[in-house]
Parts: C-alpha cells; sequence; structure tokens
C-alpha cells in the first residue's frame, strides 16, 4: 500500500519510492524499487511493468549511470537546459538534468548523481563522469 506525501510516493514502513533520499549514510541517492517477483528495477510506480506485481521492495541506487538520450530545451526556462533520461546502473530508467554545457551532453556518456537538486523541477541532477572526449570544432 502506498502513501502520497509532499516528497513523492511513500510505502507503508519503508522509505519514499522514486525520490531522493538524503538521509542515507552517503549523502543523496535515489530510492528505486525492485519487484519481488522477476526482479525488474523500476522507478516511481506501482506495479512492475513486466510481469505486473505489487510487492516491490524499496532500495538505494549506487548513483551512477548512462546517458541514453539528451536533448537541448529552450522553453520555459531563461536559459537553454539539457533534460536526459539517465539508465541507472540497476537497470531502471530516470529522467533529470545533467550539469554543464547542453550542447555537451551525448548519449553513452558516463553520469553519477550529484549532490545537487534541480530547486524548480524537483528532478536529480547528474554531473559527467568523464569529461567527453570530444573535439569541439
Amino acid at each position: 500500500m502506498y502513501h502520497f506525501a509532499g516528497d513523492g510516493a511513500q510505502q507503508g514502513t519503508g522509505a519514499p519510492a522514486g525520490v531522493l533520499d538524503r538521509r542515507g549514510p552517503d549523502g543523496e541517492a535515489i530510492v528505486f524499487q525492485r519487484c519481488t517477483y522477476c526482479g525488474t528495477a523500476v522507478y516511481h510506480r506501482v506495479l512492475c511493468p513486466v510481469c505486473r506485481g505489487s510487492d516491490l521492495r524499496t532500495e538505494r541506487s549506487q548513483g551512477t549511470g548512462t546517458v541514453r538520450h539528451s536533448t537541448v530545451v529552450h522553453r520555459n526556462t531563461p536559459a537553454a537546459r539539457n533534460v536526459s533520461l539517465i539508465e541507472m546502473a540497476e537497470g531502471f530508467v530516470v529522467r533529470g538534468r545533467v550539469m554543464g554545457p547542453p550542447i555537451g551532453v551525448h548519449s553513452g556518456d558516463r553520469v553519477r548523481l550529484s549532490t545537487a537538486q534541480d530547486p524548480v523541477r524537483g528532478e536529480p541532477v547528474f554531473q559527467l563522469v568523464d569529461e567527453p572526449l570530444r573535439a569541439w570544432t
């Protein structure tokens, strides 16, 4: 059973599911769910998208992932920003922002969760793990 609080969906006795967890020993982390039936990792769901199971346990992500897709957005913002889909090491996908120049973020770039959080949109903010070795022309 899920209860909705001001900071996101929360299992009755567990940690918030699909939000940043600031209570952990290592600082901020993304909290996700794993289906106890098939083992699928999901972000902010009520049912497993694979087996439709409702028994989801809450886990903390390591915070590392790979950019699956990134796009530059110019609307509703004073400056251009990127919106990226990040495939986390645990297997779930989360939407967030990667710090740095918006045109400098590409599919395949490795990222890790930053200590910052987008104050307006509340989405996770990531930073590049390795500086891209691309020639700027």
